[in-house]
Parts: C-alpha cells; structure tokens; sequence
C-alpha cells in the first residue's frame, strides 16, 4: 500500500520522505490556508521534495472554471494530480483531463456508486473519506470494502485512495481490505511506529547496555 502525507506542511514533508515511506502527499484547501502561504508556491515546493503524486485541488465548482483552474495546476509539474470533487461538473472535468493524460484524484467520496463513476470517468485515483463516514454513523471500512470488490469486478484501473484517516487502526483496516493508497496526517504516520512493547524493549536493551561499560567505535 502507498503512503501518502495529508498536510501541505514542507518540513514534514521533508521529514517523511528522509524515512523513504512517502509515495505522495494530497492537500486541500483548508490545509493550504492552515498553511498561511500562497497556494501555487506551495504545491510547486511540495513537488520538487516527492516525485510522487501531488494531488492539488481545484476551487471552481462548474466545468469550464475547474478545466480553467486545473490547466494552471498541471502546468506546475508532472507530478501534479488534479483534484476535483465528486459532482457532474467533477466527473466530466476528470474525464477531459484523464484523456488528456493528466493524473486525477476525485474527491468526497462517500459511497460506492459515486466510486464506481469516479472509475467510469477515468479517475487515477478515488478518495473515500472513511473518519469522516464514520462521524456520522456508517462503516467507513465497510464502504472501502464495497469498493475494491466492485473495482476488481470490473478491473478499473482506479486506485482507491483512502482518505480521512484518523488512526493507525483505519491504516490497518485499509491495508487489510486491499486499498491501493492511503494519505493521513504526518502524526498518524509517525503513530504507526509506536508500540509500548518497542519502547519497553528498547529501555531495556540500553540499560544493559550502559551496565556493560562499552562503547561502538
């Protein structure tokens, strides 16, 4: 499964890629503005530190003002992947672009159907929010499961990019489903070292260590 950091935040970024785990980040509008840069200026420096996808999000929400916006996007690197939400005028925007051999990540998913359009459309990649599926009441597992069964039916060739990731557990679940990529906040990331038994291991070890008296080198 793919790593991909849901931030717009270059110096963890950065610090994920040093790690050799990030396959790519995705960003959003309300994380460029947590941000407090320019939005152009930051999707340019997130992809010269990955060479992986760099979804950036288009504003317009009509077909002719999204092909507008994601004309200026792509042209910021090859890397760059269009991200439009799953409307009409979204899905027909990510038609035009997948012809035209842009990467495309369609966005707010929140059911199989709108999943199994996504791919109709030519999407690269298909983004169910599971936390926030599950906020309301639903299986946001459940909906990541439905996905890959009617996926691999078909053989779309759309990667299911699980999104809203609040813990280390939906990392698991995910994985364990089959999803293609997952994208979570740089400290979700970093949770999935964690283990109390790690730690506790590591204590140990070092105790002994410094009992013995020696030193590497």
């Amino acid at each position: 499964m793919k790593f991909f950091a849901d931030t717009a935040d270059i110096a963890d970024i950065r610090e994920l890629a040093d790690t050799g785990l990030l396959d790519g980040v995705t960003t959003n509008p309300s994380l460029i503005h947590k941000s407090g840069r320019d939005f152009l200026e930051v999707v340019a420096e997130i992809c010269t530190v990955t060479s992986g996808p760099v979804s950036a999000e288009v504003v317009a929400l009509d077909h002719a003002g999204m092909m507008r916006e994601a004309e200026i996007l792509r042209r910021i690197a090859d890397n760059v992947a269009v991200k439009v939400p799953l409307t009409i005028d979204g899905l027909k925007t990510c038609k035009a672009l997948s012809d035209d051999g842009t990467m495309v990540n369609v966005t707010l998913c929140f059911s199989a159907n709108q999943a199994l359009l996504a791919a109709k459309a030519g999407a690269t990649f298909i983004s169910p929010f599971v936390g926030r599926h599950d906020d309301i009441g639903f299986d946001g597992m459940g909906l990541i499961s439905d996905i890959r069964l009617i996926y691999d039916n078909y053989d779309f060739a759309t990667e299911i990019l699980v999104a809203s990731v609040r813990h280390p557990i939906h990392v698991l679940e995910a994985a364990k489903i089959g999803a293609d990529v997952m994208t979570a906040p740089p400290s979700v990331i970093r949770a999935l070292v964690k283990h109390p038994l790690t730690d506790k291991g590591i204590e140990g070890f070092m105790a002994d260590w410094a009992k013995s008296g020696q030193t590497i080198g």
